[in-house]
């Protein structure tokens, strides 16, 4: 898949914005073919070459770039050259897609192995014990806590960890449109 038809793609537009924030996002969305120095980026770009040079390292602990240094023989000043690796996307965001799922999956269950109590003025949220610890009176306001029933919440964790396994599921599905 060519760079241009994976940048189209609002999940890893989405992801790469959740990367480099909205002043790297220029960097990212605009990977040269070939290699390419910061200078140049910053000044192709029009951006500070510090918000060039946050955006490329957080690419390259991404596994998303890579540099390849160069040493001027006279000056003895290193020159870093990038080459944007986005390939590794589909990858990255499957990899996200897990801790996502393992994250939800073990909130679930402190959600089912927990009580919880609410103060209803503050919107606060108490482990029983906690609760107990304040004789349910809330520490803030002094308001009767209320027994909290989170199904809602446990149900839509449901739902969430539902969607994503079935979109994990989905590999072969994704390869063979390709």
């Amino acid at each position: 898949m060519a760079y241009e038809e994976l940048l189209e793609d609002p999940v890893i537009q989405k992801y790469l914005h959740e990367l480099v924030g909205p002043t790297g996002m220029p960097v990212a969305a605009a990977p040269p073919d070939g290699e390419v120095t910061d200078e140049e980026l910053a000044e192709d770009l029009g951006l500070e070459l510090n918000d060039v040079r946050r955006a490329l390292f957080i690419l390259y602990e991404n596994d998303l770039a890579t540099y390849r240094r160069l040493r001027d023989e006279d000056s003895g000043w290193l020159t870093y050259l990038w080459t944007f690796e986005y390939d590794n996307i589909p990858e990255k965001l499957e990899e996200e897609m897990h801790r996502l799922l393992d994250a939800l999956a073990e909130r679930r269950e402190y959600e089912m192995n927990n009580e919880f109590y609410l103060c209803e003025n503050d919107s606060i949220r108490f482990e029983f014990g906690e609760a107990m610890d304040f004789g349910f009176e809330c520490p803030n306001c002094g308001e009767q806590l209320v027994d909290m029933d989170n199904a809602r919440l446990v149900d839509a964790m449901d739902e969430r960890i539902a969607d994503l396994r079935d979109e994990l599921n989905r590999p072969a599905e994704r390869e063979a449109e390709a």
